[in-house]
């Protein structure tokens, strides 16, 4: 691999090689004792950011919401819901945060909005035929009486993806009913999100994470979809795109974000939530003129296999590399099933959504030990990367949280076969002692927290050699003193069993065989896991060593 260039020379920029700390709001820190977490408690907390080591936070929505969706349905993208806080405390914490040299990167979800929002309800209003309707997706239905949906579309969390309303139309919605789709062939669309843009860069937020930002252009003809039609895109360039998602117009919209951003100080950047495949139209999103990062989530899904993992990788790296961007990696978020927990199924288990009571059950240790593996793996790659909160304490998943608790849409639409992401969800441990684990000043927790979360409490692993926060601070700390981010990186071992390579002048070894192996000469920096006494490599380790 060659460093990433364009051009007119290398990229370089804070977030070309930044490591990055995904907030969910409502279940990392209390202030108030209500069970959710709020901004005032993410203030309180941001010295453990500074700790960690990492360089910015993003944090999911906290704007006004009924919350069908945990804020995801934005009722108001200019305000902050009372249930986290006030504008005031969005400002406190923007600026405490750039106090302890840590940027802000915030959620906007311009694929639809709250059906509560002032837009959707004067649609409601107005009728069919009228500007306000405009603003959205309606369309008549199909049959005599129009009362067939207008195409076959299904929901991402299951069931139809449209509405019909009292006199007649149906109203589009990828996700919720909650959730109605924007129109974004309407100019009045594009001057309004350009106006939120231009309200929260003058709060000197650094950046905005894009939600389904390969969704907000739909097919013109909203042609039917026989496939299977799930929220990732396209796994192979030769099959047709779904009308749905990834259309080529988003990128004119995400030109236009970009000149405004470009006239900001500071460098301000947009991230892409794109769930698309290949790697190379993943790669269009982060083009010189469009965003800047892209989540990577062929990578995230990727086996624990090497010659998966080599495959991924190597993909991944020539499409970035081909339009002058950094690779974006990840391996958890608020959506996913937690990698501590993932990578405890058997190899080549499909990705599920939610494990639950009567589910087959990861294996917790085997799931810790690949999960800090694949951390050091991820952190020694080229690029930036992302980091969901609690995973710097070796969370998994709640995989037994009663189905009465559950709250994501996914779990009521899909007539509950599928569990939804509330297990990746549940307010983190703080102190092992404490009410709520520390996560507020009572016991309630929006989500109730298992017995096991002690075990994994900041106070019980800050400053225990070999605990899993250590693990990820020392790693931090070795990943920016050796410029691993910068690269280049360079292959040495790529057979079934190891994958190697130099970087940064480190030699980096994964172990995926069955196997001790014999770790690379010269002076170990880091270990996911102790070394045999003889010093080989165990299975499902990764080393770090300086040469």
């Amino acid at each position: 691999m060659t460093q990433q260039e364009t051009a007119g020379g290398p990229v370089t920029g804070w977030w070309t090689e930044a490591v990055i700390y995904q907030i969910y709001p409502r279940s990392f820190a209390d202030s108030d004792g209500d069970g959710i977490g709020d901004l005032p408690g993410i203030t309180a907390r941001l010295d453990h950011l500074a700790e960690l080591g990492v360089d910015a936070v993003w944090l999911s929505p906290f704007y006004p919401s009924p919350q069908a969706d945990a804020g995801y349905d934005v009722a108001d993208y200019r305000d902050v819901d009372p249930l986290f806080g006030t504008l005031t405390d969005a400002d406190k914490m923007i600026a405490e945060a750039k106090a302890r040299g840590l940027r802000v990167i915030v959620d906007l979800v311009p694929n639809h909005t709250s059906s509560a929002h002032r837009w959707f309800q004067a649609a409601l209003a107005a009728g069919p035929g009228s500007p306000e309707r405009q603003r959205y997706v309606f369309r008549d239905g199909q049959g005599a009486d129009g009362a067939e949906p207008p195409n076959d579309w299904q929901s991402v969390f299951g069931g139809p993806a449209w509405t019909r309303v009292p006199d007649g139309q149906w109203y589009l919605h990828l996700f919720d009913t909650g959730q109605p789709d924007l129109n974004w062939d309407s100019p009045e669309v594009r001057t309004e999100f350009l106006d939120v843009l231009r309200f929260w860069l003058d709060r000197g937020v650094d950046g905005f994470r894009v939600d389904v930002a390969h969704g907000l252009i739909k097919q013109a003809d909203l042609a039917n979809w026989q496939e299977p039609q799930e929220i990732l895109s396209g796994k192979e360039a030769d099959k047709p795109r779904p009308p749905m998602w990834d259309q080529d117009g988003v990128h004119d919209i995400y030109r236009d974000w970009r000149r405004l951003l470009d006239s900001y100080d500071g460098e301000r950047i947009l991230v892409a939530e794109a769930w698309v495949e290949p790697a190379e139209r993943l790669a269009r999103y982060v083009r010189p003129d469009e965003m800047h990062q892209a989540f990577n989530f062929e990578y995230l899904l990727a086996a624990w296999t090497a010659p998966a993992q080599y495959a991924v990788i190597t993909r991944s790296l020539e499409a970035t590399d081909s339009v002058g961007a950094p690779t974006t990696w990840v391996l958890s978020n608020h959506d996913v099933v937690r990698h501590a927990s993932r990578l405890g199924l058997p190899v080549g288990t499909p990705r599920p959504n939610g494990i639950g009571i009567g589910d087959p059950q990861p294996d917790a240790a085997l799931g810790l030990r690949r999960a800090r593996a694949a951390t050091l793996l991820m952190l020694a790659l080229p690029g930036s990367a992302y980091l969901y909160q609690g995973e710097e304490l070796g969370l998994p998943e709640h995989t037994t949280l009663p189905d009465e608790a559950r709250q994501d849409p996914t779990w009521k639409r899909s007539g509950h076969t599928e569990r939804g992401r509330d297990g990746c969800r549940v307010p983190i441990p703080w102190e092992a002692d404490a009410p709520s684990y520390g996560f507020g000043p009572t016991d309630a927790s929006w989500l109730p927290q298992p017995p096991s979360w002690a075990e994994y409490a900041l106070d019980r692993q800050r400053g225990v050699p070999g605990s899993t926060y250590e693990l990820y601070r020392t790693a931090l700390r070795l990943r920016r003193e050796h410029g691993l981010a910068r690269g280049p990186l360079e292959w040495l071992s790529t057979g079934d069993e190891v994958l190697a390579f130099h970087n940064g002048g480190l030699t980096v070894l994964t172990n995926f065989g069955t196997a001790a192996v014999p770790a690379p000469a010269g002076e170990v920096l880091g270990s996911s896991a102790p070394l045999d006494d003889d010093g080989r490599v165990p299975t499902d380790v990764t080393v770090w060593v300086r040469a």
